[in-house]
């Protein structure tokens, strides 16, 4: 089996899974408790709260441990609503975004807020000049906009758009999900009020995530009750986990470094589109070549259709996909290509192959002569 899908999710890293079990069996006790055993138990949260904020630059207290990157999404959006208020005030989203961000965003738009998507251009990348003109700074608002797409891996131009949200004193959101882990992400540099964060997209389990929260911005808690997470999201904290994501966080800081693990994915990634396009003639790459993550490949193939490709995909042993791991099985085509101006026939033609620090030469090599295999077989 070749494994091709880490952007729907990644392996576990083993390093990860050691740092786990010990809160699954000897140290299982509750974090809040006063008795000392309990105590080791919140050093353990404690420590993970400073490696993922040293992951992304930011303060410990500004991190606040979620159950994934979907609730993570929704309490910033959901306490940003109720800060601006839905009248005489306007949300702003790019069209691109994952579903944990559109419809969220749909439901306040059904509830009168003023709700606007701003298009990309031909490389998926935002039109700046259009979310210029939405941005109002006569009336509160905030913008969310994704670090990098979950699709296509491309980079959005995230510190010129918070630029400009916040110099109409806009609040701005920022769905990094797919970039943390696979480019620096850093608060310190690009001054987001809210970052979303999901573990398992880097290693780390399912079941975690994190929302950064920069202090001083306002925030209503969606979950409230024992007042854990500094009373930003109550309930006993998911210690293994959260123990887990804090080790990833570590091991994918030490990844980024020039020369390390994701240098590597990146040329692995070049190749696999390089020899799928010498080896087959109709093969288009869908996205900003420069300004993208380094582990995504988002391939269209003319005369094929990916939902034809991928179970022969599957039967040869790599696991792949179309789009998003949460739009499987839609017969609509993706809204993040039609965004970008492809027509149905190519949206329908592409499939994303996402590497991560486990992928293999060898592996990529085999792929792309099965890929080519199957698209063949199905033109």
């Amino acid at each position: 089996m070749i494994y091709l899908d880490s952007n729907a999710t990644t392996q576990v890293h083993p390093q990860v899974v050691d740092a786990m079990l010990p809160f699954l069996t000897d140290h299982f006790h509750n974090p809040s408790s006063g008795y000392s055993a309990g105590q080791s138990v919140k050093a353990a949260i404690a420590k993970a709260r400073g490696q993922v904020a040293s992951l992304i630059g930011a303060q410990p207290e500004e991190i606040v441990f979620t159950g994934c990157g979907t609730e993570s999404n929704n309490m910033a959006i959901k306490a940003l609503a109720r800060e601006i208020g839905r009248k005489s005030s306007k949300v702003v989203v790019s069209e691109i975004e994952h579903s944990a961000v559109l419809r969220p965003t749909e439901a306040m738009a059904a509830v009168g807020f003023d709700v606007q998507r701003v298009g990309v251009d031909a490389y998926g990348r935002l039109d700046l000049a259009a979310l210029e003109r939405a941005v109002d700074s006569d009336v509160p608002g905030f913008l969310s906009l994704m670090w990098a797409n979950n699709e296509t891996g491309v980079i959005q131009p995230i510190a010129e758009a918070t630029a400009i949200a916040q110099a109409a004193g806009w609040h701005v959101h920022t769905d990094a999900i797919q970039a943390v882990g696979k480019v620096p992400v850093r608060v310190d540099e690009v001054p987001v009020d809210y970052l979303s964060i999901s573990g398992h997209k880097f290693h780390a389990p399912k079941g975690v995530g994190v929302l950064y929260i920069r202090s001083g911005s306002p925030f209503e808690p969606m979950i409230r009750g024992g007042g854990q997470e500094n009373g930003h999201r109550s309930g006993t904290e998911n210690v293994p986990y959260i123990v887990g994501l804090g080790a990833a966080a570590e091991i994918m800081e030490k990844e980024m470094q020039p020369g390390a693990g994701l240098e590597r994915v990146g040329r692995l990634r070049d190749h696999l589109e390089t020899s799928l396009q010498e080896s087959l003639d109709g093969v288009r790459l869908n996205g900003s070549r420069q300004h993208r993550t380094t582990n995504v490949a988002h391939v269209a193939f003319d005369g094929c259709v990916a939902t034809d490709m991928l179970p022969r995909l599957d039967a040869a042993g790599i696991l792949c996909s179309a789009g998003s791991a949460c739009m499987t099985g839609k017969s609509n085509p993706s809204h993040v290509q039609k965004a970008m101006g492809y027509s149905d026939a190519h949206a329908f033609s592409s499939l994303r192959l996402s590497l991560s620090i486990f992928s293999t030469q060898e592996e990529v090599d085999q792929a792309i002569e099965k890929i080519v295999a199957v698209a063949k077989a199905c033109r």
